[in-house]
């Protein structure tokens, strides 16, 4: 039964006050980098307002007689779900409390999207502003090179080729690695989880295949400067994961969207998988903020409220890791 938006929003406030997150002393919140925020206008799901779970308890289910329209309704537009998170309505609501929600965790945030300037300009040194792309609006390594000469961008990413069916030793995506590689730039790539039926909501050549982690192998080999993080983690394909990870050591994760959406058990496995691995200290924090700012505490709680990490590993997720993969000074 669908709760509404209001009632809904109430139900989130209070489990928000109700998370963990790790305190230098009373009352301040330490830092947090979060590696995989977006600045989007608010229909960017869809017709605002829209609903995601943090977390689905049950994924959605789809008679393959549904229109996709019905389908997108019934899975962004009803509450099926202890704890949904609504869409703001419009895109200042979206960007106002999504700023908010950065202030209010004491978080740095590498931001990328349509609107990540203006989102940059507002939130200061809180925003590092990334450039993201697919092949449909990929820009020239040239005007990468003066974006990033003008420190416009400082990560390229989100890189959404998935969405495309275009693997990422695919020929089209060489010039970028190697732009990439030659400036130092930091790139985020896709390689995991589109919502739910991604090829039956507006990517049809979305293939969950290209999520296989050792994809990225031949890219790899040919540059090894390269500086790169996986987004999503490869979920769920973890063996792949660790294989690229232990055959390429300068290769992170981010937890985004995976945090808040799977069932806290399917994370949790999943995370504790690649601690148990020996990779704690290339793991990184993300929300995958879209048009949901409630997305950003649900996910910072998986990762506060995991009963198997320290202290210290925690600190190392939240921040630590993405401090030294970005190579910021210490705060």
């Amino acid at each position: 039964m669908s709760t509404g938006p209001a009632v809904s929003r109430r139900l989130f406030s209070a489990w928000l006050l109700a998370l963990a997150v790790p305190s230098a002393a009373a009352g301040q919140a330490l830092p947090i980098i979060d590696m995989h925020m977006h600045a989007y206008p608010a229909d960017a799901q869809g017709p605002p307002p829209t609903v995601v779970c943090a977390p689905y308890q049950d994924m959605p289910v789809r008679d393959p007689r549904t229109s996709n329209a019905r389908y997108a309704a019934e899975t962004f537009k009803a509450v099926h779900c202890r704890r949904p998170i609504w869409s703001g309505r419009t895109d200042d609501e979206v960007r106002e409390q999504s700023l908010a929600m950065l202030r209010r965790f004491n978080i740095t945030a590498v931001v990328g999207g349509p609107f990540a300037e203006r989102w940059s300009k507002e939130g200061g040194e809180r925003v590092i502003p990334s450039l993201e792309f697919g092949m449909s609006d990929a820009p020239t390594p040239d005007r990468i090179r003066q974006l990033a000469k003008a420190g416009t961008i400082r990560v390229l990413g989100e890189i959404t080729t998935q969405y495309e069916g275009v693997a990422p030793d695919d020929p089209r995506l060489e010039p970028y690695w190697a732009v990439a590689e030659e400036l130092d730039l930091p790139v985020g790539i896709h390689m995991g989880p589109g919502p739910p039926g991604a090829a039956y909501l507006g990517a049809p050549r979305y293939r969950m295949s290209l999520s296989d982690p050792l994809l990225l192998e031949p890219v790899l080999a040919r540059h090894p400067k390269l500086r790169i993080y996986v987004m999503h983690a490869g979920w769920p394909m973890i063996d792949h994961m660790i294989a690229l990870m232990y055959a390429y050591p300068q290769v992170y994760v981010d937890t985004a969207v995976i945090d808040f959406t799977q069932p806290r058990a399917e994370f949790w496995r999943y995370l504790k998988r690649l601690l148990d691995a020996g990779y704690g200290k290339r793991i990184m924090y993300g929300s995958d903020q879209m048009v949901w700012p409630g997305s950003i505490p649900a996910s910072i709680a998986g990762i506060t409220q995991a009963p198997f990490l320290t202290q210290a590993q925690k600190r190392d997720i939240l921040h630590d890791n993405a401090a030294r993969f970005l190579r910021l000074v210490a705060r």
